[in-house]
């Protein structure tokens, strides 16, 4: 696969309970598809959440340690096809307009930046890259993971939908009769993936038999 035809995949973790969507997100994206380069990068308050929540330090670690908990093969090269940048790094190649990516995936949004993000508050390299992909028209999907919500963060999400973005709650299904947390973490993963543009291979279709 040329690099030209390479898909491009921006996740972002920020400071929202379910640091664990984000890391499966990534670990089946490096897992499940050949050829791709995932650029990853994180609020402060999210890498704190995913140190309190996984035990882990940087999602690279994190992302290992899902694979093994799963049984993801990671491809023999996944660490090249995943780069990091830090919150504060705006000379990131995502944070241009003139830098493709195919799609962008903030999970779990936080209501912070899910704010940021409706009202355009680019402080940061993740509201920038989101900022990027509404106005340059590619796939945005954010994951909020809050309950109740109030009148205000419905307001936002009601705003980044009408921007074109995807609003993708942390909504597990049980139809699928999951056995435990990881298949619900799972489904949250397919759905966001089929969300961004891609083929998920984690959950058959409804009325596959195959």
């Amino acid at each position: 696969m040329s690099e030209k035809s390479k898909r491009r995949i921006v996740v972002a973790l920020t400071g929202a309970s379910g640091a664990i969507y984000g890391i499966d997100l990534l670990t089946r994206l490096l897992s499940d598809f050949d050829g791709m380069s995932v650029y990853c990068t994180a609020t402060p308050a999210g890498l704190d959440i995913l140190k309190r929540e996984l035990g882990q330090g940087n999602p690279e670690d994190a992302v290992k340690a899902r694979a093994s908990a799963v049984g993801a093969r990671l491809k023999k090269d996944w660490r090249k096809n995943l780069e990091f940048f830090a919150s504060d790094n705006f000379d990131a190649p995502f944070a241009s307009g003139s830098f493709y990516f195919d799609a962008m995936a903030i999970s779990p949004c936080s209501m912070n930046t899910l704010g940021k993000c409706a009202n355009s508050l680019a402080d940061n390299l993740v509201v920038r890259a989101a900022e990027v992909a509404l106005k340059e028209l590619r796939r945005l999907v954010v994951v909020p993971r809050e309950t109740p919500l109030a009148q205000t963060q419905l307001a936002n999400m009601l705003k980044l939908s009408q921007a074109g973005a995807v609003v993708l709650p942390a909504c597990p299904a049980f139809y699928g009769k999951a056995e435990s947390v990881d298949d619900l973490v799972a489904f949250v993963s397919a759905r966001t993936i089929s969300a961004m543009g891609l083929k998920q291979r984690i959950l058959k279709e409804w009325g596959n038999v195959d």
